[in-house]
C-alpha cells in the first residue's frame, strides 16, 4: 500500500474541558490535507494515545475516516503492550473502515525479540488490514532488531515500518534486506532527508503540522535530482524540527498550531503546557514563519 511520503502523526484536539474536540479535529484534518499531508496517523504518540480511552480512540477512528472520505490513507494506532487488547482494537478499527493500522513496540514489559515477533505477527494475522510497525526504543525501553523487522516483513499484511531508533545503519540494513514492496518511514523528523536518500519512503512526522509543504518540497527536490535545493531545504526545516521537540511532544506542536490559528487546545496530564521560557523560545520562530507565508 502506498502511504505517500509525508505522513502526519496527528495531534488530538481537546476543548477547554479536556474532552476530544471533534469540530477542531475537522478543521485540523482539512488544514493538514490542504498543506499536502499524504496520510494521517490517528491516536498515536503525538495524538496522546496513553491518555485516550478505548472509546475515544474508536470515536476518533470513525470521525477521521468519515471526514477524510478516502482523500488520504487513515492509519489507526491500535498497538499496545497487551496483545489481546491490541487484537480487539485492531479488529474494531478494521470494522470502522480505517485504511491501515500501526503497531508500536510493546512498552514497559520488555519482551524478547521472539516475543515481539509473536506479538506483531499474531495481531497482524487477526486482521486483513495493512500493518505499519512502529519501532521506538526511546519510548518503549526495548527496540526491534533489524533481523526481527526483516523477519516480520515476510508476514503478508505487514507492509511498512515507522523506524524511530535514530540508527541509520539499521535503517539501511532494513531497506536493503526487505522486499521492495516493504516501505520504511523514519519516525525521526531530523532524519527525513538522510533516510529518503538511502531509499526510505518518507517520514511519519510531527513537524509536518507546520512545515508539511516545505518537507514535501525537500523530498520532491531530492527525488527529481536537485540535491542542492534539497540540502538547502533540509537546513531551513531543521530549526522547526528541533523546536517541535524542545519539550515533551506534542506540547510544542500544539502550541505552534494554536499560534497559527489552528485551535487544538492543550495537552492532557501528565503532559503540561509550555512554560513562559519555552513559549518565548518558540513564538518568534512561528511568528517569522507566519510572516513569511503571508508575504509569499
Amino acid at each position: 500500500m502506498n502511504f505517500g511520503q509525508v505522513i502526519t502523526a496527528m495531534v488530538t484536539p481537546f476543548d477547554q474541558q479536556g474532552n476530544v474536540d471533534f469540530e477542531a479535529t475537522r478543521t485540523l484534518i482539512n488544514y493538514l490535507l490542504n498543506n499536502r499531508t499524504d496520510g494521517l496517523v490517528v491516536a498515536g504518540t503525538t495524538g496522546e494515545s496513553p491518555t485516550l480511552t478505548h472509546e475515544e480512540k474508536l470515536q476518533l477512528f470513525r470521525f477521521v475516516t468519515e471526514e477524510v472520505n478516502g482523500r488520504v490513507p487513515v492509519i489507526a494506532n491500535t498497538g499496545s503492550n497487551n496483545t489481546r487488547a491490541s487484537i480487539q482494537l485492531s479488529q474494531e478499527a478494521e470494522a470502522i473502515g480505517v485504511d491501515a493500522i500501526m503497531l508500536v513496540t510493546p512498552y514497559y514489559n520488555k519482551p524478547s525479540q521472539e516475543g515481539m515477533y509473536q506479538h506483531f505477527s499474531t495481531i497482524a494475522n487477526s486482521v486483513e488490514l495493512p500493518v505499519m510497525l512502529y519501532n521506538i526504543p526511546g519510548r518503549s525501553a526495548v527496540g526491534m532488531s533489524a533481523d526481527t523487522i526483516i523477519r516480520l516483513s515476510q508476514v503478508d499484511n505487514i507492509v511498512s515500518i515507522k523506524e524511530a531508533s535514530g540508527d541509520l545503519d539499521q535503517v539501511t540494513t532494513i531497506i536493503n534486506q526487505t522486499d521492495d514492496a516493504f516501505t520504511l518511514y523514519t519516525g525521526e523528523d531530523s532524519q527525513t532527508l538522510p533516510t529518503f536518500a538511502v531509499g526510505g519512503a518518507g517520514v511519519v512526522s510531527v513537524s509536518s503540522h507546520i512545515i508539511g509543504n516545505e518537507m514535501q518540497d525537500m523530498l520532491n527536490a531530492h527525488r527529481n535530482g536537485d540535491t542542492a535545493y534539497a540540502a538547502k531545504m533540509h537546513g531551513y526545516v531543521m530549526p522547526f524540527m528541533n523546536a517541535m521537540f524542545s519539550a515533551p511532544s506534542p506540547t510544542p506542536v500544539k502550541e505552534a498550531l494554536n499560534q497559527i490559528g489552528i485551535p487544538v487546545g492543550n495537552v492532557r496530564l501528565p503532559l503540561i503546557p509550555l512554560n513562559d521560557t519555552e513559549r518565548a523560545s518558540l513564538t518568534p520562530l512561528i511568528q517569522n514563519y507566519t510572516t513569511s507565508q503571508d508575504v509569499g
